[in-house]
């Protein structure tokens, strides 16, 4: 059966390429996916020749930019709110609003063998995304709340943007230790034994949702693209991500 989906979405490419060489569909995806999308957009454009242009950032930010008029084909999001909400503003074609993966948060401590009593006891400087604008932010403060630490780490908690400088953050050594997305450390081979796996109970779920946008010029390239993204669960999962129970 899956093969058998996967060969349809082929062949509808296929399709969709033969007038379509010169096209170049333009990608609003949140960092935390950007080297996945990479990986992903380039076996598209290989097989497809449709061009792919990337354009990454805080989930927050880049529906801001949605909203006021960015010219984007697709929306990746790392939560499944903002994609809701554009179609529910009349910015996104409901058709193609789905998950296509589950952002795992990790803590990350860089020559250390963390663990669950070590994030209980941390006390020195953490970095986590910004929790206004980034979901995987937003799922940090939950952890820290969970665990009741939020107060004893006030001042010591580094936000970034978004979650590609909070982890620059701790891979520079500016921090120490941060609250990562596990698809970075695996893009980055860190050792498996410098992170924890947070328990995804301890924060909201990160669901991450797609959309193909109304403006898009390109509406059948970008659901080919959201198709053919759809079908790499082998992919996603070595990536880093658990695979939504409705791919």
């Amino acid at each position: 059966m899956v093969q058998q989906w996967r060969g349809m979405i082929l062949a509808i490419m296929c399709v969709l390429a033969l007038p379509a060489q010169a096209t170049t569909l333009t990608v609003a995806v949140a960092a935390n996916f950007k080297t996945t999308l990479d990986q992903v957009a380039a076996d598209f454009t290989e097989e497809t020749g449709i061009k792919v242009q990337v354009s990454s950032g805080a989930t927050g930010a880049l529906y801001t930019q949605i909203l006021h008029g960015a010219p984007y084909d697709l929306f990746l999001a790392a939560d499944d709110e903002r994609p809701t909400l554009l179609v529910e503003q009349g910015l996104g074609l409901e058709e193609t609003l789905q998950g296509y993966a589950i952002g795992l948060l990790a803590f990350w401590v860089p020559g250390q063998h963390p663990d669950e009593q070590t994030l209980r006891d941390w006390q020195g400087r953490l970095a986590i995304a910004n929790p206004r604008i980034a979901p995987y932010g937003a799922a940090a403060e939950q952890v820290t709340e969970h665990l009741d630490i939020l107060q004893r780490l006030k001042g010591n908690v580094v936000r970034g943007t978004n979650i590609l400088q909070t982890f620059q953050y701790v891979q520079s050594g500016n921090v120490p230790a941060g609250l990562v997305a596990l698809a970075q450390l695996r893009q980055a081979k860190v050792p498996v034994e410098q992170y924890w796996l947070v328990p995804p109970q301890w924060h909201d779920s990160l669901r991450q949702q797609a959309v193909v946008l109304k403006r898009s010029a390109h509406p059948d390239e970008a659901k080919a693209l959201l198709n053919y993204l759809m079908a790499q669960d082998e992919l996603l999962s070595a990536a880093g991500y658990a695979i939504p129970d409705d791919h």
